[in-house]
């Protein structure tokens, strides 16, 4: 069985969500894990475009080969979709993406 984590950040805590971020690094970095795929969702979207911590973060899970998702629907309501992109992340529709992952065997941790 392979370990596989779902980690979605959805606070806008700033604190919160730097825990959630430390661990899926950390988690690909020493092997924790299998799998790890994050989702950025609601108010952390903004967050994670005002605070270069969060944003460091973010690219280096590309650097590991776990692209980070966030939500279209909200981002594009907003107005950043297109922000969001450019520090890496994949702007989808993350109802099914989280649905597809937890049927997957992804266990979900919320931060």
């Amino acid at each position: 069985m392979r370990d596989k984590v779902l980690i979605i950040l959805s606070s806008s805590d700033r604190e919160k969500l730097i825990t959630g971020l430390m661990y899926a690094t950390n988690s690909l970095k020493h092997g924790w894990m299998d799998q790890v795929k994050v989702v950025v969702f609601g108010p952390s979207q903004r967050l994670s475009l005002q605070d270069a911590e969060i944003q460091a973060y973010l690219k280096e899970l590309v650097t590991l080969n776990s692209t980070p998702y966030a939500c279209k629907y909200i981002a594009d309501q907003e107005g950043f979709s297109g922000e969001l992109a450019d520090l890496g992340l994949d702007v989808v529709y993350v109802g099914t993406v989280i649905s597809e992952h937890i049927k997957n065997g992804f266990v979900p941790l919320v931060f």
